[in-house]
């Protein structure tokens, strides 16, 4: 239990400083977004993450925290560290097999490639890794999310995103994440 803690306090830590970096004023003259320099954005998200039980079409919903770390390039390319908690021990038959999974509050780790192809409109894909006492797992992630721009670099961001782990199983999360943009 205490790695739980542990752990989002180091991200939290890591975080903050680079984001510090990344602060500046703004100039007074009007820069096109196709131009803008790099920024860094930090979210926390609260959500639920869908696991699927069994043979039948019942899931599971496993409540769970993220905290993203994202630094965009420009207005349409990033890459971001994605991190979930699902703060509930459950089990889960895995993929081909007949064993039955204890998962103990897995800590998802992603990498991913971020796109803009519209307004606020994020995709992302990257690989990952669930991190759990008893069994890791390496995973793909897929998502969207959209943010509403709330001003002075505040956003408000629902997303959805699916994450494929290797010979285990499935699962999808949607979540509402509150984020800060430091350009």
């Amino acid at each position: 239990m205490r790695h739980l803690i542990l752990l989002p306090t180091f991200l939290l830590a890591l975080a903050l400083p680079l984001a510090s970096l990344a602060q500046h004023e703004e100039t007074a003259r009007h820069i096109s977004p196709a131009h803008t320099n790099g920024y860094f954005r930090m979210a926390v998200l609260i959500g639920h993450t869908f696991i699927p039980m069994g043979t039948e079409p019942d899931r599971l919903a496993v409540p769970s925290w993220g905290l993203d770390l994202e630094y965009w390039f420009n207005h349409k390319w990033g890459i971001g560290l994605h991190n979930d908690l699902e703060i509930e021990t459950f089990l889960v038959e895995q993929e081909g097999h007949e064993e039955i999974l204890t998962r103990e509050y897995p800590l998802v780790l992603t990498l991913d490639a971020l796109y803009k192809p519209w307004k606020q409109l994020v995709f992302l894909v990257g690989p990952g890794w669930e991190i759990e006492r008893n069994e890791d797992f390496f995973l793909v992630r897929a998502g969207v999310e959209y943010e509403f721009e709330l001003g002075q670099g505040w956003d408000l961001s629902p997303a959805f995103f699916y994450d494929s782990r290797r010979n285990a199983y499935d699962t999808w999360t949607i979540a509402l994440g509150v984020g800060k943009s430091f350009r």
